[in-house]
């Protein structure tokens, strides 16, 4: 049997009822488990050294594949999730002059611990990514083994992106507030910084696909080893009789983008709310993380 670290990030959540119940059942099946709250960094990182593989000749901190000790995230936002992922990607992501040869000559991080997601909140990634929600479908995937691949979004801020990000914002009239920025997908050039634009999503997986009803994005996939990317822009038609204003969508596809706003512009990236006021770039680490399914 194995051991399992259910980690928690809000305050007291290893007492609540899923936690509970998922102890209750991995026990039952013979697991050790032990609940840990965390709220910084520095306790996050002291739990993710155990999923420390054998030492290495070059001396790289590397995960383990061994499967002996298992990590759950008990998550009440999506926030939450990211926090571990971004951890993990700085724990065991090698600085580019150490870089190994067993390293995938298309990644810069290697095949970073499962995880698996006991929500504490309706919705959220696990519901998106159609994986178990209740205790006892959580623990069934832990006893089970089998985790399912799953793309990462690395940016140059020094975070990670799972899900995707909405650029853009709206007015006290719920009218979405016009701005700038040049957006580049690998060669290709959806605005070059002139255009007003009302949004612009990143997407790995479904979230931030619309925008008030209209599709921005209609096939992004987790595992598909690309970033899904639009922009919707006001475009002005004209006729005889009157002008009308219309939202054209822009799309592209590919390996990375870059967004560089011309003023400061709202930014919401796997819930977590912030700004973007200078070149945000995200690139696709294929499948370098997994989760737990049934």
């Amino acid at each position: 049997m194995f051991d399992v670290v259910v980690l928690t990030l809000d305050e007291g959540c290893g007492t609540r009822v899923p936690v509970l119940a998922l102890r209750d059942a991995l026990v039952a099946a013979g697991a050790r488990v032990e609940a840990v709250d965390v709220g910084s960094d520095a306790e996050i990182d002291e739990v993710l050294a155990r999923f420390d593989g054998p030492a290495r000749s070059d001396g790289l901190p590397w995960p383990a594949d061994d499967g002996k000790t298992r990590l759950v995230v008990a998550a009440s936002a999506d926030g939450q999730v990211r926090a571990v992922l971004r951890r993990l990607v700085r724990r065991y992501a090698p600085p580019p002059r150490s870089r190994p040869a067993d390293l995938p000559a298309d990644r810069t991080v290697p095949d970073l611990p499962p995880v698996a997601i006991l929500p504490m909140a309706p919705g959220g990634l696990a519901a998106r990514l159609d994986l178990p929600t209740d205790p006892a479908g959580v623990a069934a995937a832990l006893l089970g083994g089998r985790v399912r691949r799953l793309d990462l979004l690395r940016t140059d801020s020094g975070s990670v992106t799972l899900d995707g990000a909405l650029l853009g914002s709206t007015d006290e009239n719920g009218r979405a507030v016009r701005w700038r920025a040049r957006v580049e997908v690998d060669d290709t050039v959806l605005t070059d910084g002139d255009d007003p634009l009302l949004a612009c999503a990143v997407a790995n997986a479904t979230t931030y696909t619309s925008l008030d009803g209209l599709p921005l994005l209609t096939a992004a996939d987790p595992a598909d080893g690309t970033i899904d990317v639009a922009v919707a822009v006001p475009v002005v038609r004209r006729t005889l009789m009157r002008r009308r204003v219309e939202v054209e969508v822009r799309r592209a596809r590919g390996r990375a983008v870059a967004v560089t706003p011309r003023d400061d512009v709202a930014l919401l990236d796997d819930g977590v709310a912030g700004s973007l006021t200078r070149k945000r770039s995200w690139w696709v680490e294929r499948s370098a993380w997994s989760v737990y399914c049934t």
